[in-house]
């Protein structure tokens, strides 16, 4: 694990576009300019960095808090908790990219940690998915063989977790990470017996956390997490004047973490 004392120079913004495509049984879409933060998460203990405009773990107006993610413990702790129990070894690193608490409020739909080995390669990700009810769930994202995960490569993992009331709990996610140069896209999309169904994707160019776009962030998006928040619930008041069906919430999955799919180890018949 990295020993680097963390700074908040070391983070960064992406400014940038969410992306949401129902394809049925009514096509509804929706575009938004958003932006996320990025860092080395694994070095983070609790201890306050930064100051009262940007800062981590400590009052700030725009701030990354590590309680406001998994179990509220640092995050070294308990993704490597999931890793292990998932037999994968311990990250060199743990990168995150999501939403920030902004103005004291938060609301993340989706944050994902990159897990990397020592030579810099990702070997796994967890995406964290938040719902507008309290609950909270991760999908484990690994190489089906076992490798490390390639720039694009195709995840895949059930759907075991309530989101949107307008869609089932079933089917696949299918997941996509893209990056080059200082530009990243986040691909969800979802599909169930029916084929697909939502094309989601997440994406930003990432600058340096400077004056500039410290401002940028502060005084371009001065409501953001309350402004995330409205556009679901306006997004679902749209749905349902379409009159797309509604689904009752189930309970939650008893398991906080879905693995994405391994293949099952082959086995050599003895002669």
């Amino acid at each position: 694990m990295s020993t680097m004392a963390p700074r908040i120079e070391d983070w960064s913004f992406a400014f940038g576009e969410v992306r949401h495509l129902r394809l049925r049984p009514r096509r509804h879409a929706l575009c938004a300019s958003v932006y996320t933060i990025e860092g080395e998460a694994s070095g983070l203990d609790g201890r306050p960095i930064g100051s009262w405009l940007v800062g981590i773990d400590r009052p700030a107006l725009i701030a990354f808090l590590s309680r406001d993610h998994g179990d509220g413990s640092p995050p070294a702790q308990w993704i490597g908790r999931i890793l292990s129990a998932a037999g994968l070894p311990e990250p060199a690193s743990i990168r995150f990219r999501g939403f920030a608490r902004v103005l004291g409020h938060a609301f993340k739909p989706v944050s994902f940690w990159f897990c990397a080995n020592a030579d810099g390669e990702c070997f796994a990700i967890v995406a964290e998915v938040n719902n507008t009810f309290g609950e909270r769930h991760c999908y484990l994202l690994t190489d089906p063989r076992g490798g490390t995960l390639r720039n694009g490569q195709l995840l895949t993992a059930e759907k075991v977790f309530h989101v949107s009331p307008f869609c089932r709990v079933s089917g696949d996610y299918r997941f996509r990470f893209l990056s080059r140069g200082d530009r990243h896209v986040a691909r969800i999309d979802l599909e169930d017996e029916g084929g697909p169904l939502l094309v989601t994707s997440l994406g930003g160019r990432s600058t340096a956390m400077g004056t500039r776009s410290r401002l940028r962030a502060l005084l371009g998006y001065p409501l953001f997490s309350l402004t995330v928040i409205f556009r679901i619930h306006w997004h679902a008041l749209l749905l349902w004047l379409k009159r797309v069906p509604w689904f009752s919430k189930p309970e939650p999955p008893d398991r906080f973490v879905t693995t994405s799919p391994r293949p099952a180890p082959t086995t050599r018949n003895s002669a």
